[in-house]
């Protein structure tokens, strides 16, 4: 992964799992607002870290854990 110029994490809309329940527990978002990046980040601490990845490589880790 890498950081892209062209990404901005204050510039697009984060979504949180369907799955999350409302008690402010352990959640991920992410965004879709980028062609070939899926940016992650965990919905705690929402001025943290972002990862970045690739589309094909998001798409591979959802398809594993939904096994």
């Amino acid at each position: 992964m890498r950081i892209t110029p062209e990404y901005d994490p204050d510039s697009v809309t984060w979504h949180k799992s369907s799955y999350s329940g409302g008690s402010g527990g352990d959640c991920l978002e992410t965004a879709n607002d980028h062609a070939t990046l899926v940016p992650v980040r965990d919905s705690k601490h929402p001025s943290g870290r972002v990862l970045l990845f690739t589309t094909p490589a998001w798409s591979a880790f959802i398809t594993h854990i939904t096994r």
